[in-house]
């Protein structure tokens, strides 16, 4: 890796994604090690978590070593205690911390002041475990990535972006349908486009979901109201409108497509029900594969396990 912590999804180059997801495909099959026994991993969360938190700490405990979870009341990150501080009292306990916070700028700060590897296990900016879980999630199901093209419908928020530039870097095309003033950032689309061209591949941006939807091998989707953003709720679920996920839409990809979404769904709102039930969604895969993508990682920064790419 570019540095000690994974605060984006650009801190890995495209072998080392590779290099990761072989790790955790060999991870999936063999269960239970003790790669990591007698270390410890931080998960300092600011916001709630089912998937996050499970994931990491059954991570932690299927390699042998153990996870501390610190809730928003036990530290007031930036509050009862300066983030600084923090960093600097935890790397004296602990070996690595997994962060899931609001702010990218706190994360940044923390990676500074932590003397040990800081993992971002999601904020508002990105969310890269996520990301390398669907890639996973797609070469379980689909094989390489250079010729399929994968489609998110919906908002440019933390997983549409790690999501884009996870899969540019390994080939795989990516198309996003967003609406007007929800877009992927400007500097984020300005990557995209470079990681496009450096990897044979191709990036779009539309607001057309059913132009965007045509031909897709991946139809991708989140929700349109993500955490912190609930004051703006009624004016995204209007602007929204139209951009549901549901059977008229996936008709318009091929016919084996696969339906991804990393939860919590709202059913009836940007996916609609009963449609994550169906054979091609494959989106409790992408909740499990969570674990092994993350036990993947600790192990790479914790005890230096990076398998060759089996291709």
């Amino acid at each position: 890796m570019r540095s000690k912590d994974l605060l984006s999804i650009t801190d890995l180059e495209s072998h080392e994604i590779r290099l990761l997801l072989s790790d955790a495909a060999a991870m999936k099959a063999e269960g239970w090690q003790t790669t990591l026994s007698g270390k410890t991993l931080a998960l300092l969360f600011e916001k709630p978590s089912l998937r996050t938190r499970v994931s990491f700490e059954l991570a932690m405990k299927q390699l042998g070593g153990q996870a501390i979870y610190l809730s928003p009341a036990e530290v007031g990150l930036g509050k009862r205690e300066s983030i600084a501080d923090v960093a600097r009292v935890l790397s004296r306990y602990v070996d690595a911390l997994a962060v899931r916070t609001f702010a990218q700028s706190s994360l940044e700060e923390l990676a500074r002041r932590a003397e040990v590897p800081v993992i971002n296990a999601l904020s508002d900016a990105e969310h890269p475990c996520q990301a390398l879980a669907d890639l996973l999630t797609i070469y379980e199901h689909k094989g390489d990535y250079p010729g399929l093209k994968l489609v998110y419908i919906g908002d440019g928020n933390n997983v549409a972006v790690s999501l884009a530039l996870a899969a540019l870097s390994v080939g795989l095309s990516f198309t996003i349908a967003a609406p007007r003033g929800y877009e992927l950032p400007a500097e984020v689309m300005r990557q995209a486009q470079a990681l496009a061209v450096e990897n044979d591949c191709v990036f779009d941006a539309m607001t057309n979901p059913e132009a965007a939807a045509r031909g897709a091998d991946i139809i991708y989707t989140d929700v349109w109201v993500s955490m912190g953003q609930e004051a703006d709720a009624e004016a995204r679920l209007k602007d929204f409108a139209g951009y549901q996920v549901n059977e008229q839409l996936v008709t318009l990809a091929k016919s084996d497509a696969i339906i991804m979404h990393p939860l919590p769904a709202h059913y009836g709102l940007e996916v609609a029900e009963g449609l994550l039930d169906i054979p091609q969604s494959v989106v409790f895969d992408q909740a499990e594969n969570r674990l092994h993508v993350q036990k993947a990682l600790l192990a790479d920064m914790l005890g230096g396990l990076l398998l060759p790419w089996p291709m």
